[in-house]
């Protein structure tokens, strides 16, 4: 067990409550992706893998800066960092507005790189804070009613910004497929010009938050300097991260986690409308998706740690994971659609599991660990990239592709659950 830390909940529910909101706003901001694909299909006529450098830039960005950040909350600390990360965060939704106005998707792609890593701030914050202002055990738990308010904002952000963006969809592909010269100009300048005011509104909206989080009473969590070996009941001393193994197959759990997340949330839309399905339809699914993610949190608020523990949880989620993509696979339209969808429910509770048991007893060393965890994150970076290569060099069916390329993360995770993340630990 771990000795006992600063306990932030001892002065009220404010902090769950401050990140709670965080987690709103993650999820607002993320999983406008899964609207923005399609949107830059539609804006500049790109190809599934040009479209999928949106996820690229938006998670590749916590590789990068997820250790920085690290360094950066041990220099300010939770609160200022918190502050800094959604200052940051105003800035990249600001970039959206020259990126419009020239039409320059690499600028959007800078947009959105930035917003990641305002994330990576934000998360490498915000997580650990959730983790460790209470006990260990119900961590996922309190992670869970996190996740509720992160996926309550994406099963909203298809119809916000799905109707801004996304309007008349099928009707403005046909008119820039016919349209030349001035006409197919003005055209393209409207249809990005929908992204103005939405993301001046949002840049207003995260500098609002960081002032109210400026002026309240937001605690500092001092972890512990060192941990307790269950087995012998004494404090070992540790001099190295790397001592901690458990840790690194936590970040490549959260790494396969977080590309199985995207490809059901984030590529729903375009796996529908390879399926025949309408784009003013399929641009809803990751709402359905977010659906079944947000039922998936409900059952772990009242199952975990009463009923189940949160390393079982993790267990039954894998195996669901397999189980639905193997349905997927076999079924065609709406069946394949929805069992896409129950992805979400799958992957409800794995980052609530996966993320305490990756940083547990780190002692000294919580932080950097978190860092080392929220690295995981660029999983979603590389996976949809991944598939569009199988589906499109490889010339495999996009159902097969799909299949092929999520069936190992759901492996991982399951191995991770039975036996992964108790390697290095002496756990009974």
């Amino acid at each position: 067990m771990s000795i006992p830390l600063n306990n932030g909940l001892s002065r009220g529910p404010k902090p769950l409550i401050i990140i709670c909101a965080l987690f709103f706003i993650f999820g607002f901001v993320t999983w406008a992706n899964g609207t923005l694909i399609p949107f830059f299909k539609l804006s500049f006529g790109l190809s599934d893998i040009q479209a999928f450098l949106v996820t690229f830039a938006s998670y590749m960005a916590y590789f990068f800066l997820a250790l920085p950040s690290s360094w950066i909350l041990k220099k300010i600390g939770f609160k200022n960092g918190i502050i800094s990360g959604l200052i940051v965060l105003g800035i990249g939704s600001l970039i959206f507005i020259p990126a419009a106005q020239t039409r320059t998707f690499g600028l959007f792609l800078t947009g959105i790189f930035v917003q990641g890593a305002a994330l990576a701030l934000l998360q490498t914050a915000s997580n650990p804070y959730l983790t460790i202002i209470g006990p260990l055990e119900s961590a996922a738990k309190r992670i869970s009613i996190a996740g509720i308010c992160n996926k309550f904002a994406g099963i909203i952000v298809p119809f916000i910004m799905g109707t801004l963006f996304l309007k008349n969809a099928s009707v403005i592909e046909k008119k820039i497929e016919l349209a030349t010269g001035i006409a197919k100009e003005q055209l393209l300048n409207d249809v990005l010009g929908r992204v103005n005011m939405p993301y001046i509104v949002l840049a207003i909206v995260f500098c609002l938050f960081a002032l109210v989080i400026k002026f309240t009473d937001l605690p500092e969590v001092n972890v512990e300097e060192d941990v307790i070996d269950d087995s012998k009941g004494e404090v070992v001393k540790h001099t190295s991260i790397f001592q901690f193994p458990h840790l690194f197959l936590g970040a490549l759990c959260i790494f396969v986690y977080v590309a199985a997340e995207v490809m059901a949330g984030d590529i729903i839309g375009v796996y529908g409308k390879a399926l025949g399905i309408s784009a003013d339809i399929s641009k809803y699914f990751t709402s359905l998706t977010l659906g079944s993610m947000l039922v998936g949190y409900i059952v772990g608020i009242i199952a975990i740690p009463k009923y189940i523990s949160q390393q079982f949880a993790l267990r039954i989620c894998a195996i669901l994971g397999l189980i639905f993509t193997i349905i997927a696979y076999l079924t065609t339209g709406y069946t394949s659609v929805i069992f896409i969808a129950l992805l979400g429910l799958a992957n409800s509770l794995m980052w609530p599991a996966i993320f305490p048991l990756g940083i547990s007893h780190l002692g000294k060393f919580t932080k950097t660990g978190s860092a080392i965890m929220i690295m995981g994150i660029s999983g979603g970076a590389l996976w949809p990239l991944l598939y569009a290569f199988i589906k499109d060099h490889l010339h495999l069916d996009f159902q097969l592709a799909y299949f092929v390329t999520v069936m190992p993360c759901y492996l991982f995770i399951l191995y991770f659950a039975i036996k992964g993340h108790k390697v290095g630990l002496n756990l009974n």
